[in-house]
C-alpha cells in the first residue's frame, strides 16, 4: 500500500495556475482510474481532470475558488491492497506527508481543452464578454459570457463514464438523478441539455423527485412569507468569475468610444419576409444578424483598422484580411461567443447555416475550441430585449463590437410627410486608442447604406 500524489499538471498554451470549480470526491471516497476527481478552469477553458490512478481519496487540496498553480499536489490517493479495505475511512493524509509524485501518465495529459468566450475564458456585459487571444462576446440583459464549447475539455475520456458536461453533472448531483438512467441523443450518447430535461420533466410528472421540484428560491417566495427578507450568498467561481474579471480588464484597460445610429430597415424586412416565404416548412428562416454581418464584411474592407487585434504584450497593432465574424451566444454555463470563420467567404445563406450552427454547437456544449477562439470583431444581439440603445464592452484583444437593438416600427418624417417605418439602432464601441471618432462614425453610416438600400449587400463593386 503506498499513497499517490497527483499534481495539477500542465494544461497547456503556457497555463501556471488553475481555479478548482468542483470537486467530484472527498476524502474517504474510492475512486478508479480515469474517474473525474474535479473541474478546473483555465484561461482558456474549463477542463475535467480524472484520476491517474485507482484507490482511495487520502485528501485534497484547495475549495472551489482557489486557485491551484500547475505543478502543486491537487490530491493524494492511497493505492495498493490496504486501498479498498480502507474505502469509506477518511485519513488526514497530507499532500506534504505523502511520496514524491509519480510520472503522470500520457492519458493524464490535457487534450485541447475546448472553450467556455468566446471562451475559453469568457468575459461578458450587457452585450458583450471579452477572452484573452479569442473571443467572448455579449448576450442578454446582463451578460454571461460565451461566446462562449464543450466548455469542458476532459483529460483524457475516463472509460465507461457517461459522457456529458459538467454544468450537467453538477444538476444531476444536486437532484439526485443517476445519468446512468439518462438516455443521451449526443454523440457516442452523450447527454446534452435537451436530453437532462427531458429526462427530468419525465420524473416530475410520474411523481419523481426531479431537479425542478428544488424549493422555490428566495425570489420567488411571497412577500409575506418568513425568508421574504433573506439573502442568498453565491461565491463567484468558474466561468462566472472570468467574466468578471475579464469585463472588468476590458473596461478599465480600453477607452471605449461608443458611436449609436438609427437605421431605417423597413426593404430590410421586406426582403427578408420574401426569402423567408420561399423556404420549405420547417426551414430556420432568415434574422437580420447575416445581412448585418455580409455587410460589415463589405465595410470592413475600407475600414481595416476596425478589424483587428490589438498585442498588448508587443505594442502592436494586427489587421486581418479575413473577418471571423464572434456571435455573443447565451447558454445555461454562460456566455460563449462561437467564430464564424472566414464571413468574407460565404454567401447569405451559408453564413446563416453557420451562425445556426455554431450557435447551436455552443448552447448544447458541443462547440470545439476551434470554433470558441479567434474572432476579429463580435456582434452582439439581444433580440427582442435590445432596447433603444446599449454600449457594447469591447472583447479584447479586438478593437471593434457592434450591438443590434430592437427593431420597432414608429411614425417618422419621410419625404416632407409622416409614415409608419420600422427602425432599429445600432450600438457600436471602439477601441479610441486605435479606432479615430471620425473613422467610426464613417464605418456605421458605411453600413446604414447598405443595410437601408440591402440591394447593394449584393453588388460588388
Amino acid at each position: 500500500m503506498s499513497q499517490f500524489v497527483f499534481k495539477l499538471p500542465d494544461l497547456g498554451e503556457g497555463t501556471v495556475e488553475a481555479e478548482i470549480v468542483s470537486w467530484r470526491v472527498k476524502p474517504g471516497d474510492q475512486v478508479a482510474e480515469d474517474d473525474v476527481i474535479c473541474e478546473v478552469m483555465t484561461e482558456k477553458a474549463a477542463v475535467e481532470v480524472p484520476s491517474p490512478v485507482t484507490g482511495r481519496v487520502v485528501s485534497t487540496t484547495g475549495q472551489p475558488g482557489d486557485m491551484v498553480p500547475v505543478g502543486s499536489a491537487l490530491i493524494v490517493i492511497e493505492t495498493g491492497s490496504g486501498a479498498a479495505a480502507g474505502a469509506g475511512v477518511a485519513t488526514g493524509g497530507s499532500a506534504g506527508a505523502a511520496e514524491p509524485n509519480r510520472a503522470v501518465s500520457p492519458g493524464a495529459k490535457a487534450a485541447a481543452p475546448a472553450a467556455v468566450n468566446s471562451a475559453p475564458a469568457a468575459r461578458g456585459n450587457v452585450t458583450s464578454a471579452a477572452s484573452k487571444g479569442s473571443v467572448v462576446a455579449a448576450s442578454a440583459a446582463a451578460v454571461a459570457a460565451s461566446n462562449g464549447a464543450a466548455g469542458v475539455a476532459q483529460l483524457p475520456g475516463p472509460r465507461g463514464r457517461v459522457a456529458t458536461s459538467p454544468a450537467i453533472r453538477r444538476r444531476a448531483h444536486e437532484a439526485g438523478i443517476d445519468l446512468s438512467k439518462v438516455p443521451g441523443s449526443g454523440p457516442n450518447g452523450r447527454i446534452v441539455r435537451e436530453d437532462f430535461d427531458a429526462y427530468v420533466e419525465q420524473r416530475v410528472s410520474h411523481g419523481a423527485k426531479g431537479a425542478s421540484e428544488k424549493p422555490t428560491p428566495l425570489r420567488a417566495r411571497p412577500a409575506g412569507s418568513a425568508e421574504a427578507g433573506g439573502t442568498e450568498e453565491i461565491k463567484v467561481i468558474g466561468l462566472r468569475r472570468l467574466i468578471a474579471q475579464r469585463m472588468s480588464e476590458a473596461k478599465r484597460n480600453i477607452p471605449h468610444f461608443a458611436y449609436v445610429e438609427e437605421m431605417d430597415v423597413t426593404d430590410l424586412e421586406a426582403l427578408r419576409r420574401h426569402l423567408n416565404s420561399k423556404l420549405d416548412k420547417g426551414t430556420p428562416g432568415l434574422t437580420y444578424l447575416p445581412f448585418l454581418v455580409l455587410a460589415l464584411v463589405r465595410v470592413l474592407k475600407d475600414f481595416p483598422q476596425a478589424n483587428a487585434h490589438y498585442d498588448t504584450e508587443r505594442g502592436v497593432i494586427i489587421r486581418h484580411r479575413a473577418v471571423h465574424v464572434g456571435v455573443a451566444t447565451q447558454t445555461p454555463e454562460g456566455l460563449k461567443v462561437p467564430v464564424v470563420r472566414d464571413a468574407q467567404a460565404l454567401s447569405l445563406w451559408n453564413l446563416a447555416a453557420e451562425m445556426r450552427r455554431v450557435t447551436e454547437a455552443a448552447r448544447t456544449n458541443k462547440a470545439t475550441r476551434e470554433e470558441l477562439t479567434g474572432s476579429t470583431i463580435t456582434v452582439t444581439s439581444l433580440g427582442k430585449l435590445g432596447g433603444i440603445a446599449s454600449t457594447p464592452i469591447i472583447n479584447a484583444p479586438e478593437v471593434s463590437i457592434i450591438g443590434v437593438n430592437r427593431a420597432v416600427e414608429r411614425p417618422v418624417v419621410l419625404h416632407g410627410g409622416i409614415t409608419i417605418r420600422r427602425m432599429m439602432n445600432l450600438s457600436s464601441s471602439f477601441d479610441h486608442r486605435f479606432v479615430d471618432g471620425y473613422d467610426a462614425a464613417a464605418l456605421i453610416q458605411a453600413l446604414k447604406e447598405h443595410i437601408e438600400h440591402p440591394a447593394t449587400i449584393f453588388i460588388d463593386k
